[in-house]
C-alpha cells in the first residue's frame, strides 16, 4: 500500500511538473526597475490575471530605460518578440508600418475615456496601436524670490510669450541670475521643449490627414521666439538638455524653466517656487505637449490575444488610475479622483488645465529622423546661423520623408 501511495504521489508530482512546464509564457518587457509602488500594484494584477487564465504565466523583464525600447524592437525584428512591451507612443506608427505590433481594438466606451489629444498619441489610420500607460504634460516653473528681486510680481506669473520674455529680461538685467533655462542640446527633449511653443501658438507638425504642416507662420513665430529666449537664458543652451536645467533652477541661477510634474519633488526645498501653465503665443491658447508611453502588443508571440487581455486589465480606468497615483504620473483620464488630487496639491492644476488643448507627439514612421530635423532647426536659430523662416522651411522639406 505504501508503495502504491508513493507511486501515486510521484505520478502527481510528475503531472504537476509537466503542467508547469507546459504553461505558455507571456514575456513582458517593462522599462526601468521593479522598485516603484505602481509596479507592486501591477504585480498583484498580474497574479490575478494568471489565476483567471490557467495555463499562462507572465514573465516580466525589467530593462533600463536607455536600452528598453531598442531591445523590444530588436527581438521583434529577429522573430522572437516579447508579448507585451512598454514603448514610447511615438514609436508605434513605425512599429505598425513594419508589421511588428497588432492594433488594439477599443470599444467606443474605451476610446471615450481618453481626451481626444491623448487618444491621438496612439492613433494612426483610424486604428489604435497601444494602450496608454504613462503620461506627462509640461508647465512653467518660476522662482518667486528672483521675480521679487527683479521688481516683478511673484504672484502674477507671465501668461503670454511677451510677458515671459520681459520677465526673463528683467531677471537677467537686475539680478545675478539668468532669466530662463533653455534646452537646445541634440536630444529628444529639445524637440519636446520646442513643441510646447508650437502648441501654444496654434501650430502643428502633422495634421489629422497625415500631411506635414510644419511650414506655417505659427511655427516660424514659435521658432523665432525660441531663438529670442536664448538671449535671456543661460550661456550655451546647446549644451543643455532639459534635465540639466533643474540644477540651475535649484541653485537660483535661472528664473524660469519649462518641465514636467516630476520636478516638484526634485527642486531644493529652500527655493520659493511657483508653477503655472505655459505662456501663450500671439496665435495660440494654453497648451502643452502631450507625451504618452504605451503597452504595445507584438505580433508572432503566439499569445497575442492573451497579451492584449492582460494589457487591457492593467490599463483599465480603475487600475490605471491607481498605478498613476502610486507612481506620481499625470492622470490619463478625467476621473473624480483627479479633482481630489488638485485639492490635495494645487500645483497639479497647471499640468492638468492645458490637456484639452494640448497636442500629441508627432506620429510619424521615423521618429529619430523627425527629432533630428526639428533639433537642427532649433539649434541653427539659437546659434543665429539662419533665420526662423529658413530653418522651418528646411525642416518641413525633410519631414516629408518621415510622415
Amino acid at each position: 500500500m505504501k508503495n502504491k501511495l508513493r507511486l501515486c504521489v510521484s505520478a502527481l508530482a510528475l503531472m504537476t511538473t509537466a503542467s508547469a512546464f507546459s504553461a505558455e509564457k507571456i514575456h513582458m518587457i517593462n522599462c526601468g526597475d521593479d522598485t516603484g509602488k505602481g509596479i507592486q500594484l501591477q504585480n498583484e494584477l498580474i497574479k490575478q490575471w494568471e489565476a483567471e487564465n490557467e495555463g499562462y504565466t507572465v514573465e516580466v523583464e525589467f530593462v533600463p530605460w536607455g536600452q528598453c525600447q531598442e531591445k523590444s524592437t530588436s527581438l521583434a525584428s529577429a522573430g522572437n518578440p516579447p508579448a507585451i512591451s512598454y514603448m514610447g507612443s511615438r514609436t508605434l506608427k513605425q512599429l505598425a508600418k513594419n508589421d511588428l505590433i497588432i492594433p488594439v481594438d477599443m470599444t467606443e466606451e474605451e476610446q471615450a475615456s481618453y481626451a481626444a489629444p491623448i487618444l491621438a498619441t496612439i492613433t494612426s489610420d483610424g486604428k489604435q496601436w497601444g494602450l496608454p500607460r504613462a503620461f506627462s504634460t509640461k508647465a512653467l516653473y518660476y522662482n518667486k524670490d528672483l521675480f521679487k528681486a527683479a521688481g516683478l510680481d511673484p504672484e502674477n506669473p507671465p501668461k503670454t510669450w511677451d510677458e515671459m520674455y520681459e520677465a526673463a529680461k528683467a531677471i537677467k538685467e537686475k539680478t545675478d541670475s539668468d532669466g530662463f533655462g533653455l534646452a537646445a542640446a541634440s536630444f529628444d527633449n529639445t524637440m519636446h521643449q520646442f513643441m510646447n511653443y508650437v502648441y501654444t501658438n496654434g501650430g502643428e507638425v502633422i495634421n489629422d490627414k497625415g500631411e506635414i504642416v510644419f511650414n506655417s507662420e505659427n511655427n516660424v513665430e514659435a521658432l523665432a521666439f525660441y531663438g529670442k529666449m536664448a538671449s535671456v537664458s543661460q550661456d550655451g543652451p546647446i549644451a543643455y538638455d532639459r534635465a540639466k536645467l533643474r540644477p540651475l533652477f535649484s541653485e537660483s541661477r535661472i528664473g524660469m524653466f519649462i518641465s514636467g510634474p516630476w520636478e516638484r519633488s526634485q527642486i531644493k526645498e529652500d527655493i520659493n517656487w511657483g508653477v503655472t501653465t505655459i505662456p501663450v503665443g500671439p496665435k495660440g491658447k494654453p497648451g502643452t505637449l502631450l507625451i504618452t508611453d504605451s503597452l504595445a502588443v507584438f505580433k508572432n508571440s503566439g499569445v497575442e490575444s492573451q497579451a492584449l487581455s492582460l494589457a487591457k486589465l492593467l490599463t483599465n480606468s480603475e487600475n490605471q488610475m491607481a498605478f498613476e497615483l502610486a507612481e506620481g504620473y499625470t492622470p490619463l483620464r478625467d476621473l473624480p479622483e483627479v479633482k481630489g488630487l488638485i485639492d490635495t496639491d494645487p500645483t497639479w492644476k497647471a499640468f492638468l488645465d492645458s490637456i484639452p488643448t494640448g497636442g500629441p507627439e508627432p506620429f510619424v514612421t521615423d521618429y529619430v529622423g523627425l527629432q533630428d530635423a526639428i533639433n537642427e532647426a532649433v539649434q541653427s536659430v539659437v546659434l543665429e546661423e539662419v533665420d526662423a523662416a529658413e530653418a522651418v522651411e528646411t525642416a518641413a522639406e525633410t519631414l516629408e520623408d518621415y510622415k
